[in-house]
């Protein structure tokens, strides 16, 4: 059995998804590219917020739980 990875949680490219995802490393970005997209991420996301651009930085551990989060509520990943 394989570890479950975030890329698991990332739909297949699609036409119109609600949310590009970037593997960087150490960070994850995630680029709302939806207007459900941003005020998911406006909604759900506290704290301390680190964008780049449009997108939302974060770190590799809050990654899986941010992507299942917007799965969850029906946000399409690429």
């Amino acid at each position: 059995m394989g570890m479950h990875s975030l890329q698991d949680d990332v739909s297949n490219p699609v036409s119109n998804p609600d949310v590009l995802v970037h593997d960087a490393g150490t960070l994850f970005s995630f680029c709302p590219l939806s207007p459900r997209a941003k005020s998911w991420i406006d909604e759900h996301v506290r704290g301390e917020v680190q964008w780049f651009g449009h997108a939302l930085i974060v770190e590799r551990r809050y990654a899986w739980a941010l992507a299942k989060g917007m799965k969850d509520d029906g946000l399409v990943l690429a």
